[in-house]
């Protein structure tokens, strides 16, 4: 069985109310998501934008390692956990994990159950996983932020002008990144340098 799916799937077990990953947080977004969240809280939180008022992401940025919601229940001003609550994510966890020399990048999740709080060695177990996830996918292709980031941008079908002007660099800086990615990929060409890395699960 592959590994990915071998962990999520153990996560899917660990979480049975649902979950989210990010992994390898850039500026503002992760490389890759996994999101197995119930649709209706997914658009009710997205509606409300309650992302800027969920303490789960105040501790995400701020920490590493993992913790309960109840922890952070002293936090949330808004009453996003109750909000949770009424949709089945009742008791919950949040890992933050961040290797040593990655300037900042982190990869985190958080997870719901509706039965009954996280064993501690649950959440250990979580914090593992997450772990195993970020490493995976940093190790996978060795790609820096930047140059994920301008793949991506590519993908989204972004000329080289709009690449720069949405990243604020010059159109040869652009043409570095991609070809630093290519060489790194192994690929012939930058859109098959696009194509490989969204297989791979990196954009």
């Amino acid at each position: 069985m592959d590994l990915r799916k071998k962990l999520t799937d153990r996560l899917s077990a660990l979480a049975p109310a649902g979950y989210y990953v990010g992994l390898r947080l850039g500026f503002t977004y992760p490389a890759q998501e996994i999101n197995r969240l119930p649709g209706d809280w997914t658009d009710h939180y997205a509606r409300n934008g309650l992302i800027v008022q969920d303490p789960v992401f105040r501790w995400v940025y701020a920490r590493t390692g993992v913790i309960s919601w109840a922890a952070l229940a002293f936090d949330d001003h808004a009453d996003v956990f109750g909000q949770a609550a009424s949709f089945g994510l009742i008791h919950g966890a949040v890992v933050s994990v961040m290797r040593p020399g990655e300037s900042g990048r982190r990869s985190y999740g958080t997870f719901a159950r509706s039965d009954r709080t996280y064993a501690e060695s649950e959440m250990a177990e979580l914090l593992q996983i997450v772990t195993r996830l970020h490493r995976a996918g940093s190790e996978r292709t060795g790609l820096t932020h930047a140059e994920t980031e301008a793949l991506r941008l590519q993908a989204d079908g972004l000329r080289l002008k709009e690449i720069s002007a949405e990243l604020e660099i010059s159109m040869s800086a652009v043409k570095a990144r991609l070809a630093n990615a290519k060489r790194k990929l192994g690929a012939a060409t930058t859109s098959q340098a696009t194509s490989m890395a969204r297989s791979r699960g990196v954009i």
